[in-house]
């Protein structure tokens, strides 16, 4: 699958939002995880999170300012289905003025 459009930066009200929807452990996480980079072992996060749980006390932890998301504004579809010969299936949906058009591609 192919999706095709515009992305955008999510504000802060609704990065708060979805970030306070989620279960404390996740919140907790985010707040502690250093993510990506290399760690030197599960000890590591897991004293990193009891810290962070034994100086939180009982106040809610608060969104890290680099935690957020975007949003994917689509204007277009592929579904790719491989296929003997290469006649592979290819429906595209394409964004029109009155709707989304359903269209069959070319492999």
């Amino acid at each position: 699958m192919r999706i095709d459009g515009r992305i955008k930066k999510t504000s802060a009200k609704t990065s708060d939002d979805y970030f306070n929807s989620r279960p404390l452990g996740s919140r907790i996480s985010a707040c502690i995880s250093p993510q990506s980079s290399v760690i030197p072992d599960r000890l590591f996060l897991e004293a990193m999170y009891e810290a962070f749980v034994r100086d939180l006390g009982k106040n809610p932890p608060q969104r890290p300012e680099n935690w957020g998301g975007y949003i994917l504004i689509p204007d277009r579809f592929e579904f790719w289905t491989g296929r003997e010969n290469r006649l592979h299936d290819r429906i595209q949906y394409r964004k029109g003025k009155q709707g989304w058009i359903m269209e069959r591609l070319a492999p």
